[in-house]
């Protein structure tokens, strides 16, 4: 039952609707009593013969009021109870959606997105039956339970009572021993099913990469054995719960044979009249539900203790990146200088940026360049405070990147990553992303300064246009000057474009660049490039090799010198030249 006092701070915080849900549910049990009693009576009547019609009468009206008060305390309590679970299930899914959106980067590096999406789905609904039904059941269970044990002891015979109890201390070793038996093997089946969830996102996620590649077959396959562990998990739960019943029936038949066998012998010793024998066996009848109950209860506590303790241990990592909320709280806006002397990603051992020093002026455009891994987008996430942990500092108008409260350091940044995300929705709704309150004609200014507003004019539907999820139903061009647009209707201070026109022609390149230069004057724009004509304006360029700064300078200083710069320029120019027939 540890699960119930981890639950305590919410019980707590539901009080009111929890004890009167608790109140209601007590009275429908001592309400329970009355209708076995007024059996036994009739019976007494009937055998002595004084049973009337306006007696039977009378009885009769006892049990429909008695029936009427149990059908409306019963609606009452679910909805205290019950409503009450449901508010901790959306207080919980609320406080996982938030902590994941406060988590950085090298959170969702470890972590699988099927098994957090496992997270907020099924463990969610195993809590919320502990809260709702485990509640019933443990309040139901005893209460009913009780009295009706009471009832029996003081109104009937205690040793008859007595006689019929001996078996339910072993019923209880049992159920004890069922629901450890629960607990580790639900454990097993929720992380069988988050791996499961995870293979199903993969896939449907990647399925052009799979179609591309002819591995329908094997990613069926996979997903078989990966469904098929799933079902010998929750097959190895429902052994261990298909238990409960069968146990509780058994001693529950016990009880009835002993309480009948040494009953017929107090009825005949005279201790006991034939009514009474008939409400006892009756209330050993109601003795059933809290029994039943109190197997289903150890299910739901011990699949609600699992998932409680996974949500609570997801909830429990440590962001890695913390705002100051101390810190300075205006946007930042001025020369940017990067003072650098190592930097290590998390769980690596060998440094990916070391000694890098340089200084952007405000309105200048820095191109960043080099072969494939050499920390180009590294060295731009550092700005945006997607990771910390490097040596040295980096200063936005004179002050440490971290002393700004996040918030208002990335509203002084666009940022276009690599790879780029669209959201299921409008074409005009994704662009209006940063700013949703901007009225279309903004939107529209930003797509033409993207070079995409013509493109989306010829849409089925123009602005209007559901792209599908991840932009699916849009080439990659499209989707590079759609996330281009979303950047620039922020009108940022600094606008990052992280080889955001690889899929783009030089043509279609030339005219976002020109637009650039001409509409955002004053404003420092920061690009990494494998073409080099995309940066080749640019009032300071930087050339990574290993992760530290081989060259720098303007593209005239660069093409000055023998180096890498120099032989990639000139490579891509006769690439250039042969593509088109020289």
């Amino acid at each position: 039952m540890k699960v119930f006092l981890d639950l305590m701070w919410f019980f707590k915080q539901e009080k009111k609707a929890y004890v009167n849900g608790i109140i209601l549910l007590l009275f429908v049990a001592l309400l329970q009593l009355v209708p076995p009693k007024v059996v036994g009576i009739v019976v007494d009547s009937i055998k002595n013969g004084e049973l009337t019609a306006q007696r039977l009468l009378m009885w009769i009206g006892l049990l429909a009021v008695v029936a009427l008060m149990m059908y409306v305390l019963r609606y009452y309590w679910r909805i205290m109870i019950f409503g009450s679970a449901v508010k901790l299930s959306n207080l919980l899914r609320n406080k996982l959606y938030h902590h994941f959106t406060k988590m950085s980067q090298s959170f969702y590096q470890k972590k699988r997105v099927g098994d957090l999406m496992a997270h907020a789905t099924n463990d969610l609904q195993a809590i919320q039956q502990t809260a709702g039904a485990g509640v019933l059941t443990f309040v139901d269970s005893l209460a009913t339970g009780g009295f009706v044990i009471i009832a029996m002891a003081t109104t009937i015979s205690w040793k008859l009572t007595l006689i019929s109890l001996i078996p339910m201390p072993f019923m209880a070793l049992l159920t004890s021993w069922y629901g450890t038996l629960l607990h580790k093997r639900f454990h097993k089946a929720q992380e069988a099913f988050s791996s499961l969830n995870d293979k199903t996102q993969e896939s449907v996620s990647g399925i052009k990469v799979i179609k591309t590649f002819g591995q329908e077959k094997q990613d069926i396959e996979d997903f078989r054995k990966q469904s098929e562990d799933v079902v010998q998990k929750n097959i190895s739960v429902a052994k261990v719960d298909s238990l409960f019943d069968p146990t509780i029936s058994i001693i529950v038949g016990i009880s009835f044979f002993l309480s009948i066998a040494f009953g017929s012998r107090y009825v005949l010793a005279g201790e006991l009249t034939i009514g009474q024998l008939v409400s006892f066996t009756t209330y050993l009848g109601l003795l059933i539900w809290p029994m039943l109950a109190f197997g289903w209860l150890f299910n739901i506590v011990e699949r609600g203790r699992a998932s409680y303790d996974r949500v609570s241990a997801l909830l429990a990592e440590e962001i890695d990146i913390k705002d100051d909320q101390s810190g300075i709280n205006e946007v930042p806006s001025g020369d940017i200088e990067y003072k650098i002397e190592e930097f290590t990603y998390p769980g690596e051992n060998e440094a990916l940026l070391k000694d890098i020093h340089f200084r952007l002026q405000r309105g200048e455009t820095l191109g960043i360049v080099g072969k494939t891994g050499t920390g180009k987008t590294t060295l731009l996430k550092l700005l945006i405070r997607e990771f910390e942990g490097y040596k040295g500092k980096i200063l936005f108008a004179e002050h440490p990147i971290d002393l700004y409260k996040m918030e208002k350091l990335r509203e002084a940044i666009g940022y276009v990553p690599q790879e780029h995300f669209l959201f299921s929705a409008t074409v005009a709704e994704n662009i209006a992303f940063t700013r949703p309150d901007a009225g279309l004609e903004k939107v529209y200014a930003a797509a033409k300064l993207a070079n995409i507003h013509e493109d989306i004019l010829e849409f089925t539907d123009g602005y209007q246009t559901v792209v599908g999820e991840r932009g699916v139903s849009l080439s990659g061009g499209q989707k590079q000057r759609i996330s281009i647009a979303r950047a620039l209707l922020m009108n940022p201070e600094v606008l990052i474009l992280d080889d955001s026109l690889s899929a783009v022609d030089a043509k279609t390149e030339e005219a976002i660049l020109t637009s650039l230069r001409e509409e955002r004057a004053g404003k420092t724009t920061i690009i990494t490039a494998h073409r080099l004509s995309a940066i080749q304006h640019a009032n300071l360029i930087l050339v990574l090799d290993e992760g530290k700064i081989v060259q720098r300078g303007t593209h005239d200083d660069l093409m000055a010198e023998e180096g890498w710069y120099k032989d990639m320029y000139l490579r891509q120019q006769l690439e250039e030249l042969v593509e088109h027939g020289g």
